[in-house]
């Protein structure tokens, strides 16, 4: 009797495995360098103005930390190559950690600085040499899922260590805040020894200067840049610009807009593995906008939970579409320089936008300010239509 093989049944291929040791112990490094580095996002700002200075000197605390890691990460994709993963992790986890201690020993503008610009630095290195190889960990056939995933461990830390260090500083001191920041941060390093050093690469390395260079990751790299503005924007200034009956809402803010994002950052991972990330850029940048517009209502309560909410649902997607589009443009030699383009554009927004909303703040008030900074966001609609039309394209390579 002879078998017809259309008649035989189908076999399912088994997914790869996702979660193994090696994306545990990265794992470990991404919660100990997020914690660090959100514990003190919203603290250090607010300590630099008790000093005077206003809104001036809390913009330059977090543009000094913005400037060393936008540098930093244009730097790390040679440094990996040159000096493996492990060591240039490990020295960005130091980096991150130790010089916060100097915070408790003073209150000088210019030791603040300084401490932020080192840490910007460590935390340059962690992003960049970290994500690289955590895309590297990934089965490519489960990429959109295990960045999602990625997104959860690290959106924890913000969701939970953002408003936590405001609320300690107020309740237990700031030198309380910059000793568990660098601890965690510090104890993350005994993780390092335990992941690859190197991993196998296919298809041709891309520079930063060619990334730049071309439309398909200029493109979304614009987007998500804009909409990083108005992050650096909330997390330096929500605290100095809600008073009076609404400041005890801070924390809660501070807390609805990296869950919301968190959230976002998932459901837009599935989605995109079914239908395409290209079709998510836009409306994160839509909702992205109009959070921050609504933002403009200060003295309400409500309005404010409402806005960051938005905000946070829209910086969600665009984090997740725009990262997963721009690693499907790329072979995997190119995903260092991908990692530093992408964080480059998060830090150089946040680090913008935390400048020039200072500035624009002391001419107009905070609830103009945040009115024009969600409208200045729209310049980034044209890019992110063009996107959508392009698509993802196959992966080269």
């Amino acid at each position: 009797m002879t078998t017809n093989p259309d008649s035989a049944p189908s076999v399912r291929t088994p997914r790869s495995p996702l979660v193994t040791r090696p994306l545990l112990l990265r794992f470990v490094s991404i919660l100990g360098a997020s914690t660090s580095f959100y514990l003190l996002l919203s603290v250090v700002p607010a300590y630099a103005t008790e000093g005077g200075g206003g809104g001036a000197r809390a913009g330059l605390a977090t543009g000094a930390l913005m400037l060393t890691t936008v540098a930093g990460e244009l730097a790390t994709p040679a440094l990996v190559n040159r000096y493996g993963y492990r060591a240039v992790l490990a020295v960005g986890l130091a980096l991150l950690g130790a010089p916060a201690l100097a915070l408790t020993c003073s209150r000088n503008l210019w030791c603040i600085v300084a401490v932020c610009l080192l840490r910007g630095l460590g935390f340059a290195f962690t992003v960049v040499a970290g994500g690289a190889l955590t895309v590297a960990l990934i089965p490519a056939d489960r990429r959109g899922e295990g960045l999602a995933l990625v997104g959860i461990v690290g959106g924890v830390p913000s969701l939970v260590a953002l408003p936590l260090g405001v609320w300690l500083a107020e309740h237990a001191g700031y030198g309380v805040v910059f000793v568990a920041g660098a601890m965690a941060a510090l104890a993350a390093i005994a993780s390092v020894p335990g992941l690859p050093d190197r991993m196998r690469e296919s298809g041709r390395p891309v520079g930063v200067a060619e990334s730049m260079r071309r439309g398909e990751l200029l493109r979304p790299t614009v987007v998500f840049a804009s909409t990083a503005v108005s992050a650096g924007v909330v997390v330096t200034f929500l605290p100095l610009a809600v008073s009076g009956s609404a400041g005890g809402l801070v924390a809660v803010a501070l807390f609805v807009q990296p869950a919301a994002a968190t959230l976002a950052r998932w459901l837009t991972g599935r989605y995109g593995d079914r239908h395409g990330p290209e079709c998510l850029v836009l409306p994160g940048l839509l909702l992205s906008a109009v959070g921050t517009v609504l933002m403009c209502v200060t003295g309400s309560p409500i309005a404010i939970v409402v806005a960051v909410g938005v905000f946070g649902i829209g910086f969600g997607i665009t984090q997740n579409a725009t990262l997963t589009l721009m690693y499907a443009r790329v072979p995997t030699a190119g995903y260092g320089t991908v990692g530093a383009l992408w964080n480059f554009a998060y830090d150089a927004g946040m680090g913008a936008g935390a400048v020039a909303f200072g500035w624009v703040a002391a001419g107009t008030g905070y609830p103009w300010a945040f009115a024009l900074t969600g409208v200045a966001m729209l310049t980034a609609v044209a890019p992110a239509r063009r996107d959508r039309r392009v698509g993802a394209g196959p992966e080269p390579g």
